[in-house]
């Protein structure tokens, strides 16, 4: 039997309701910033060797919570893995991230496709979530996770990172019938996994659309958009991920906030290029929102990082429904100090916003 939930205003939030304060965790809080994951990735010989190990994914997953008071744990893994197992070959070179031995090059490949086993090629993501669950004991929610339909297409036809993914934007305009076949696949791999995810354990699940941001408003709805309101349909006609909240975040998309909320989300990533007021004023009270805090702020001095984390949560205001969250993942560079100096403003000075009138 679970344990019972000992902090759950991150859940709390997300439903809008009543929080003392407001909570916090951190895009890619189990990162290369903080010196025992950079300890455990050495144990663990590369990525991939930590990604795939249930018991160094759990470890790295706590090492943030055992530091800071953090207001979630975030399953450790990578946005990758549905296509790793698809069978495109993921590996991580040093310091050139992620490249695919067998990218998606023409309709053969895109159609011999399959949306893979969860208890299967997927299983150590499945059983990584049960170890934390059980390692949290009740702490905090655990949040499962997914990169989208589009950001996951855009690797899997470019076959590396890129500034403008112009391949797999070639696909969409040439072939519109194989891209949207390509990406209704994924869509279909995207949900299983994160069903797969709520019924091994997670609590809320979270779909990163990392590159939506690449795309203009038509089709940003027609190849993005479309794809993240498949997976949130797929999630509530599951009877265990229909009750988890589901978070969309993407990248560079601030104008699209409004059609995100009417996919049946719970709540809204918010980057930094977008003032969180102005974000709750156009989507009301349909959705919670998260962020945003500029990922840079926590390379300035502490007193900045303060200032501006009191900033974000005044310009949200004594409302329901605010996570605390970066605009994007910390970067490597960052002193862990200013991360304490992060939570423990966001959690002081929430106090403060939630008491004004």
């Amino acid at each position: 039997m679970a344990a019972e939930l000992r902090n759950d205003r991150f859940l709390r939030a997300l439903r809008r309701e009543p929080t003392d304060t407001t909570p916090i965790w951190v895009m890619r809080q189990a990162g290369r910033y903080l010196p025992e994951y950079r300890a455990t990735r050495g144990r663990a010989g590369s990525f991939m060797g930590l990604a795939t190990n249930p018991e160094f994914a759990c470890e790295v997953t706590l090492q943030p919570l055992d530091r800071f008071e953090l207001d979630a744990a975030i399953l450790f893994s990578d946005i990758l893995t549905i296509p790793d197992a698809m069978g495109l070959g993921l590996s991580f070179e040093q310091g050139e991230g992620p490249r695919f031995a067998r990218p998606l090059r023409d309709a053969a490949a895109i159609d011999a496709l399959v949306v893979p086993d969860m208890d299967g090629e997927l299983r150590y993501v499945m059983d990584a979530v049960r170890l934390i669950r059980k390692e949290l004991d009740g702490r905090v929610p655990l949040i499962g996770f997914s990169g989208s339909p589009w950001t996951l297409a855009c690797y899997m036809v470019e076959g590396e990172g890129s500034r403008d993914f112009a391949r797999v934007k070639a696909l969409a305009w040439n072939e519109p019938a194989l891209a949207h076949r390509l990406l209704d696949t994924i869509a279909r791999a995207v949900a299983a996994y994160l069903v797969a995810q709520a019924h091994a354990g997670a609590q809320a699940l979270m779909v990163f659309d990392t590159w939506g941001g690449l795309l203009g408003p038509g089709p940003f709805r027609d190849l993005s958009l479309r794809y993240m309101a498949q997976v949130v349909d797929a999630l509530k006609a599951d009877p265990v991920s229909r009750d988890l909240p589901v978070i969309l975040f993407s990248k560079g998309a601030g104008g699209q906030l409004e059609a995100m909320a009417d996919t049946g989300c719970t709540g809204l990533g918010v980057d930094w290029t977008l003032d969180i007021g102005e974000a709750r004023r156009r989507v009301g009270d349909r959705v919670a929102l998260q962020g945003n805090l500029d990922p840079s702020v926590l390379r300035a001095t502490p007193e900045i990082v303060a200032r501006e984390a009191r900033a974000v949560l005044d310009a949200f205001g004594n409302h329901p429904g605010h996570v605390f969250n970066l605009g994007h993942g910390i970067t490597p560079e960052v002193d862990p100090e200013n991360v304490k100096v992060l939570v423990d403003t966001v959690h002081e000075h929430g106090r403060v916003v939630r008491q004004v009138p």
